[in-house]
């Protein structure tokens, strides 16, 4: 999927990254900990299991025309002098070729690309890529270890929010899980940008409970949306 289909289906505007970046801050006012947030159009390309899924569809089409080998030929004796022995399975090879290309082709569409693509693939990818994030984004490098990284991947539906070992401590995961499952249904039906807000104004609560504030609270990580290009999937 390409990030200017996403950015569009998700409606976000140059206003929506700023509203989504004062969100960051303001959520930041009040703990000592750091939130980082990254959009993905998808965690990995699934280029494996797309073709494995036109070529078998490309098996499906070839079967169905098995019992027309008869009809082929005869069509094909219309129109010719004489009998050549590679027509018919040049024809099959063609049939098969383009059946392959026009499968793949509809097995990129993000909707039938969740289909093909197993579940457990799918979660594997967006975990893995998640922490790669987590470190290529430096949420691992705060001064108290108290950085989180909040990740969505559009393509697979998925959000995982990453937290530091400081952070690990103190904050049961199993409240990061319900955040992230929450702000994965909220852009399921729609409404991303204040599933976004809302996300990151929860996770500032649970921050600030185990982390507040102090005089000195200096700013780590910068505030807005990261929003990965196409060529940063993988």
């Amino acid at each position: 999927m390409k990030t200017q289909t996403m950015l569009k289906r998700l409606k976000l505007s140059d206003a929506e990254f700023d509203r989504i970046a004062e969100a960051v801050s303001k959520a930041e006012v009040k703990t000592t900990g750091e939130i980082k947030i990254v959009l993905a159009p998808e965690s990995a390309h699934y280029a494996f299991w797309e073709l494995l899924a036109a070529v078998c569809a490309s098996a499906v089409v070839f079967a169905f025309l098995l019992p027309f080998v008869g009809k082929i030929t005869d069509t094909y004796a219309l129109f010719a002098w004489t009998e050549r022995i590679w027509m018919l399975p040049a024809f099959y090879g063609f049939v098969c070729f383009v059946s392959i290309a026009a499968a793949f082709k509809l097995f990129n569409i993000p909707a039938l690309d969740r289909i093909v693509v197993p579940k457990s693939v799918r979660i594997a990818s967006v975990t893995r890529r998640a922490f790669r994030l987590f470190v290529e984004c430096g949420v691992y490098d705060t001064a108290e270890h108290s950085g989180i990284l909040i990740f969505i991947s559009y393509l697979e539906r998925q959000v995982r929010i990453v937290a530091d070992s400081g952070i690990s401590k103190k904050i049961s995961h199993d409240l990061w899980r319900i955040i992230s499952d929450e702000l994965a249904a909220e852009i399921k039906s729609g409404n991303a940008v204040n599933a976004f807000i809302g996300a990151i104004g929860k996770c500032g609560e649970l921050l600030a409970e185990h982390f507040p504030a102090r005089e000195e609270n200096p700013n780590e990580l910068p505030d807005g949306l990261i929003v990965l290009e196409d060529a940063e999937w993988y």
